[in-house]
């Protein structure tokens, strides 16, 4: 017995050693889609400050492709040293899996670090189409069934899903165009290839601001501060609809604990930080934190509400 507190005892030390140090080079932060979107707008919020804090620098790269599966698995097949890191949402995180196209486990392969933040998706159409609010692009839409296409960032990612279920919930056809992120379907919504898409709040409030993009109405619960004259699409003439995405630092599973714990106090205080949250509400997004225990009990309640919703749509091209 003695023994084993011992090894247990010099476990910890070696631990908080390793916490200690860390990080002894710079940390790569993976965000798995094209550079624009709403996870790399937030996540380039946080980096700096943890680079200050930690006194190493934290490079974001984009590596998209596969609606966020070539990053994610990127980094579920990294050293678990706390040197790769993940920031993503529910979509490659949760929904590809669901859909049986990722090649990793969440539960098994990451290590859930902290919440940054949640922004709610926006419904934004082009100027050109005759629609104005969500009860006229429902009735366009009746009228001409599959003929509005709307643009993702991927197969499997969050704005297809949420695409996919308000046609569901409409009871319309619309035509799913995807994208290699936000960014790239962003611009070809503002240039009229594609005439809807639900995007990210923090990705297309320049462009509504602009008049680029007419905005229709906010997939969230409640209406986002940042465009408090929009309605929710629920209050819109699809009640209960709701599609509210939020976003996160991950590492490798295996990763030390006491580095995670680590990052995640250091991430939690900067989005906690009365200058981070005002730049994050500024993008249309809410300030989050939280413990890796929370965030991975947020990972599980979305997995299991999701689960209903993805096997009932069956997303598809």
């Amino acid at each position: 017995m003695t023994k084993i507190i011992a090894a247990v005892s010099a476990c910890f030390v070696a631990c908080a050693a390793l916490a200690q140090a860390y990080p002894s080079r710079p940390v790569r932060v993976v965000v798995p889609f094209a550079p624009g979107g709403p996870n790399d707008i937030i996540v380039r919020l946080v980096t700096p400050k943890l680079a200050e804090s930690l006194g190493q620098a934290f490079v974001v790269e984009n590596r998209a492709g596969a609606g966020g599966n070539i990053g994610t698995e990127y980094v579920a097949k990294s050293a678990p040293d706390g040197h790769t890191l993940l920031s993503v949402g529910p979509g490659s995180l949760i929904i590809n899996p669901l859909i049986g196209k990722a090649g990793y486990d969440t539960e098994r392969d990451f290590a859930p670090i902290s919440l940054m933040a949640r922004a709610p998706n926006a419904l934004v159409a082009h100027p050109s189409l005759p629609a104005r609010s969500v009860a006229e692009l429902i009735a366009l839409a009746r009228a001409r069934p599959g003929a509005i296409n709307y643009a993702s960032g991927g197969e499997g990612s969050t704005p297809h899903l949420a695409a996919a279920l308000f046609a569901s919930m409409a009871g319309v056809a619309l035509t799913h165009v995807p994208y290699k992120g936000t960014a790239p379907a962003t611009t070809d919504l503002i240039g009229g290839q594609v005439q809807i898409a639900f995007l990210g709040v923090p990705a297309v409030l320049p462009h509504i601001r602009s008049g680029r993009l007419r905005v229709l109405a906010v997939t969230g619960l409640r209406r986002s501060p940042e465009l408090p004259d929009v309605p929710t699409v629920s209050e819109s003439g699809v009640p209960g609809y709701e599609v509210s995405p939020w976003y996160g630092l991950l590492a490798p599973a295996g990763t030390s604990r006491a580095i995670v714990a680590k990052l995640a106090l250091e991430a939690t205080r900067i989005v906690r930080a009365p200058e981070t949250s005002e730049k994050l509400s500024q993008q249309g997004a809410e300030a989050a934190g939280s413990t890796p225990e929370e965030y991975a009990a947020v990972i599980r309640a979305d997995t299991s509400t999701l689960t209903g919703i993805v096997v009932a749509l069956k997303p598809t091209r």
